[in-house]
C-alpha cells in the first residue's frame, strides 16, 4: 500500500492474512511515499520485487496517469490497485466494486428497493459509488454538496443520472430516496459529526456509510434506531480488497467473518 500517510492503513492486515490462509511465499507491506517521489516509485516498482500495489491518498489520480487504466479507473478519474501483465503496468479502481459487493452482502437485493439514491460528498469515494450505482442500474443519483461546483463536475462527468442537490434541498430528496450513502468523512473519529436528520426517509431505505472508524457511526447508529438496513464502512473495506488479491497472487479471497473479527479487533486497539 503506497500512501502519504500511510501508517493507518488496515490493508496489510487483511492481505496479509489471506496470504497466510492461502499458504502463499508473499508479503503485503506498507510503503509511505511522498508525492514528489511517487512517480520514480512507481517506475521502480517491479525492480523493488513488487507485482503490484495499492495506492491510497494522495497518490491516486497520479497511479492513474502513470498506468494502463480500465474502464473502472477512468469513469471514477483515480485509481487505487497497480497489477502487471506482460510488463505493462495496469490499474483499476476496486472501490466501486468494493461498494456494491458490500451492499450485496449486507442487504441482499437492495437494487430492488432503489429507484433514487443520495450521495453526501463529490469528492473520490463518491465518484466510485457513483460509478458502482450506475453499473447497477440506478439512474437517478442525488449529489448533495457544500460547493455546488463539485456536484456539477460530477453531473458533467457521468451524465444525466446525476442530480446536483444543494445541502438545503436534502430533506426533500431524502424523502424519495431508497439510499442514504455518506461519502464525506463527516462521522469519523476526530471529525464533526454529520449534521442530518434521517426521518424524511421512507422506512424501506438503506444507509450506507463509508466511514469505518468507528464501526458504528452517528450515520448508522441513528439509522438502526428507525430499523433501516444498513451497510458499513469496514465491509466496504474487506471487500475491496478482494480483485487486487486476485490480480496479484491469482487466488480469489473470502470476505469471512473472522476476517472481519481480526480487523474489527485491529480497529479496537
Amino acid at each position: 500500500m503506497i500512501g502519504w500517510p500511510i501508517k493507518h492503513s488496515r490493508s496489510p492486515l487483511i492481505h496479509n492474512y489471506w496470504i497466510e490462509q492461502h499458504g502463499l511465499d508473499a508479503a503485503y507491506r506498507r510503503e509511505e511515499v511522498a508525492p514528489e517521489a511517487f512517480a520514480d516509485f512507481i517506475s521502480r516498482l517491479s525492480e523493488r520485487g513488487y507485482v503490484g500495489a495499492n495506492v491510497t491518498i494522495p497518490h491516486k489520480e497520479k497511479a492513474l496517469a502513470l498506468s494502463r487504466p480500465d474502464d473502472r479507473a477512468e469513469a471514477v478519474g483515480a485509481a487505487n490497485t497497480l497489477w502487471y501483465d506482460h510488463g505493462h503496468l495496469y490499474s483499476t479502481n476496486t472501490d466501486v466494486e468494493g461498494f456494491t459487493a458490500n451492499l450485496d452482502a449486507a442487504v441482499p437485493g437492495w437494487e430492488l428497493r432503489v429507484a433514487e439514491a443520495v450521495v453526501l460528498g463529490a469528492g473520490g469515494s463518491a465518484r466510485a459509488v457513483i460509478c458502482g450505482l450506475i453499473e447497477r442500474g440506478i439512474n437517478q443519483i442525488h449529489v448533495v454538496n457544500r460547493t455546488p461546483e463539485r456536484s456539477e463536475a460530477l453531473h458533467a462527468r457521468f451524465g444525466a443520472a446525476i442530480r446536483p442537490v444543494h445541502w438545503a434541498a436534502l430533506p426533500h430528496v431524502l424523502a424519495r430516496a431508497g439510499l442514504l450513502v455518506n461519502c464525506t468523512s463527516l462521522g469519523m473519529t476526530g471529525q464533526p459529526p454529520l449534521p442530518i436528520d434521517l426521518d424524511p426517509l421512507p422506512t424501506h431505505a438503506v444507509v450506507a456509510d463509508l466511514v469505518y472508524a468507528p464501526l458504528e457511526t452517528p450515520l448508522l447508529a441513528a439509522a438502526r434506531a428507525r430499523d433501516l438496513l444498513t451497510a458499513d464502512g469496514l465491509g466496504m473495506l474487506l471487500h475491496q480488497a478482494v480483485r487486487g488479491f486476485q490480480l496479484w497472487f491469482g487466488v480469489r479471497p473470502q470476505v469471512t467473518p473472522d476476517l472481519r473479527a481480526a480487523v474489527e479487533a485491529d480497529l479496537g486497539r
